[in-house]
């Protein structure tokens, strides 16, 4: 046989023992679009005095100029995955205000609530909702100053990219955004990524997100340390960080799109993570309503992709108050906290951050408490192959005993 014909043999075999990781990830991923199937099928129904809502936040248009995401797109997106509800995040720009020009009240049924993602002059990041003009001076203002304004016209304020963040000591913020689509994707290894693409995305496109989801350990950290610092009630929330501009385009002169493709269109970025509200029975969802769950924490982060999170709940009770998550308790002679999963789930409970209990394939689950804290839950799902079953399907907001 003639060299070129070896090398070009020694070259395909090698090409194709290359391939077999990405083949056997595509089978990983069959099987646990399966196992997801079969976890869904075993829900069960949750009845309690709170009307929940689904939604998604941290979404940009094509307002901020790191977008080309149109409001149609969003709103069919946020159709198709039947929400409640969408925070848009606009960045900002010195000609006109984007909070006042992106979504904001109702379209086709779900409510669309205007933000803004501000960077000050500290570099640190904030989400401000609903956002205002002063978005658009924010970077020549200190992270304390762009708080105080924002709070001075009741919006809610929520830290950004916590792993970045520097002032942690500033008084006023509500909350972190603990976890972060993006600040999770930035770990990808291109490379790998194309190939994932080529053997799964037409068959699997919403379940790449698992080859790279991981449990956000730098942020919870920083969350419950600032929790314990500050001695106060801080919300977690999750960011879909929505922009829907990554892909290839051919566009003519007048900006219509000739041929193409996105990787992280918003009906599949809305998929990913989402924010459940839990609103008491009677009430209606509104931009208040919304606003004054968030702030109280009467939320909980759900990964919605690998099963619907919809009915979890976390509450204590004492011999004179019962709460949900979010609020404070007093400790007394005891606390009891109960937790309801929709599905079997393993149920850990945190104190401060720090593992305490867990116990697993359970649906219902009674901890009982003795010492003040801040005592949250994380669910999984032990019964999903894979990576998976190691990360994190829920994340509570804490029950505060004191």
């Amino acid at each position: 046989m003639k060299l070129w014909k070896k090398l070009t043999l020694i070259l395909i075999t090698l090409l194709l023992i290359s391939q077999i990781p990405f083949a056997y990830r595509r089978y990983k991923l069959g099987r646990l679009n399966a196992a997801i199937q079969q976890a869904n099928s075993q829900r069960i129904n949750t009845q309690d005095n709170y009307v929940e809502y689904k939604g998604v936040m941290h979404v940009h248009s094509f307002l901020g100029g790191h977008s080309t995401g149109t409001f149609d797109e969003i709103i069919a997106a946020a159709k198709l995955n039947q929400l409640h509800f969408v925070i848009m995040t606009e960045h900002p720009s010195k000609n006109f205000s984007t909070a006042e020009k992106t979504l904001q009240g109702n379209f086709d049924g779900v409510l669309f609530v205007n933000g803004n993602e501000v960077s000050t002059a500290q570099s640190d990041r904030l989400l401000v909702i609903p956002g205002n003009e002063a978005a658009s001076d924010a970077d020549k203002k200190s992270t304390q100053e762009v708080i105080s304004q924002a709070k001075s016209k009741s919006a809610t304020v929520l830290v950004a990219y916590p792993d970045e963040f520097k002032a942690w000591e500033t008084p006023g913020y509500d909350g972190v955004e603990v976890y972060n689509v993006y600040t999770n994707a930035r770990q990808i290894n291109p490379v790998v990524m194309f190939f994932d693409g080529l053997w799964s995305y037409r068959s699997y496109p919403d379940l790449l997100f698992a080859t790279f989801y991981v449990r956000p350990v730098a942020s919870l950290r920083h969350w419950d340390q600032a929790i314990a610092a500050r001695k106060t009630r801080l919300v977690a929330v999750a960011g879909n960080d929505a922009h829907a501009n990554v892909g290839l385009a051919l566009r003519d002169t007048s900006g219509k799109t000739l041929l193409g493709f996105k990787l992280d269109p918003y009906e599949r970025s809305f998929r990913l993570v989402r924010l459940h509200l839990l609103l008491p029975s009677g009430g209606g969802l509104e931009t208040e309503t919304l606003k004054t769950a968030i702030a109280a924490g009467h939320c909980f982060i759900g990964f919605d992709l690998f099963s619907d999170s919809t009915g979890f709940r976390f509450s204590g009770s004492n011999a004179n108050q019962t709460v949900i998550q979010g609020d404070e308790i007093t400790l007394g002679s005891g606390v009891r906290l109960d937790v309801v999963a929709p599905i079997p789930s393993r149920i850990v409970l945190l104190r401060d951050g720090d593992p305490i209990q867990s116990e697993s394939g359970v649906t219902k689950k009674e901890f009982s408490v003795r010492e003040p804290g801040s005592y949250r839950v994380e669910l999984y799902l032990p019964q999903l192959p894979g990576g998976v079953s190691e990360q994190p399907w829920i994340i509570s907001n804490p029950i505060y005993v004191k």
